[in-house]
């Protein structure tokens, strides 16, 4: 295989804690399609010239496995909130399903142990390790993953199956495999994707381009937006064989919101998989806009809120009118 005209074909490796960490936590965005974030959205956007003066080429994920995804179950003893662990379960068998097979997860696993730990003292911030005293710590480490990402890379390589790799990180502990890439695959395309946003007025970077790790690719995109974020989202449900993914209701901007509405709706609708089909419909009665959209703010909320309340009274006041015909009969 090689880069021409027919286009590049191209694989993704996805660093799942760097992309958590540089795009996703604290954002509405965690439940993102990251297939249809690199078909629709990143790739198309790269200008990459196989040599000077060519056309700019074509990039095509590759038609059965356009994604590998390393990450680790989280440990529910050390996790952040009660439903960490089946939100994550949700995202994966979501994903696992929406993509059809072009998505696989490469799984590692996390560490946790005591470990002794120098403290920093305040009064003396800079005062070096070995004259500080020691704390017991826990510590939570990722294992397998960085090695897993590394070995997957080097082995497509070699395998012939595509023209180009897309690794998506900003961890230095890959530069070696890059390396070695370069080295022994000089055909193979090699991009790199930050994962991180612009954030505030100005759009600034949360975080730069790792230079060790730029200096390896032949092209780097260094950041991911909000609007491909906001563009690439999966279905709120996704149905599969046994049982659907729902989404976790914690990933929603305001899940405030979202459970009053279900609450609300619950006596109509029935289930959680029929109210949420409603409110992802647009509605005549909201002036076209969709429920889900409009409870990720407090005014649009409101609107829908008010909504549900009159639609249940009007049912109510239309029984009450047959109870009042059906005494008189």
């Amino acid at each position: 295989m090689g880069v021409g005209s027919a286009g590049v074909t191209t694989r993704v490796y996805i660093d799942g804690y760097n992309l958590y960490y540089g795009c996703l936590r604290k954002t509405a965005f965690k439940w993102l399609d990251v297939l249809a974030l690199f078909e629709t959205q990143i790739l198309p956007s790269i200008l990459y010239r196989p040599a000077p003066g060519a056309e700019p080429a074509t990039m095509t994920l590759h038609p059965d496995s356009a994604i590998k995804y390393f990450t680790a179950k989280i440990i529910e003893s050390a996790a952040k909130g009660e439903d960490s662990v089946s939100s994550q379960a949700q995202y994966h068998n979501a994903l696992t399903t929406h993509c059809g097979g072009r998505l696989s997860f490469v799984m590692g696993h996390y560490s946790l142990y005591k470990a002794n730990q120098h403290i920093v003292p305040a009064d003396d911030p800079k005062r070096w390790p070995r004259d500080c005293d020691k704390i017991q710590v826990w510590k939570l480490e990722e294992k397998q993953s960085d090695v897993n990402l590394a070995l997957h890379l080097y082995d497509d390589a070699l395998s012939g199956e595509v023209d180009q790799v897309v690794l998506v990180t900003n961890d230095t502990d890959l530069a070696p495999a890059l390396e070695m890439l370069q080295a022994r695959c000089p055909h193979i395309v090699r991009g790199l994707v930050i994962p991180t946003r612009k954030v505030g007025a100005g759009g600034d970077l949360e975080r730069e381009a790792n230079v060790s790790l730029a200096k390896l690719a032949h092209w780097v995109r260094r950041h991911i937006s909000e609007d491909e974020l906001r563009a690439s989202p999966l279905p709120d449900v996704v149905p599969g064989r046994r049982r659907a993914s729902i989404k976790p209701h914690s990933w929603y901007p305001k899940p405030h919101h979202l459970t009053k509405m279900l609450e609300m709706a619950r006596p109509v609708l029935r289930t959680e998989g029929e109210i949420l089909k409603w409110a992802r419909r647009e509605s005549v009665q909201l002036g076209g806009r969709r429920p889900i959209d409009l409870i990720e703010t407090d005014a649009g909320a409101v609107e829908v809120f008010d909504y549900i309340e009159a639609y249940i009274r009007k049912q109510l006041d239309r029984a009450g009118d047959q109870d009042d015909l059906s005494s008189q009969s």
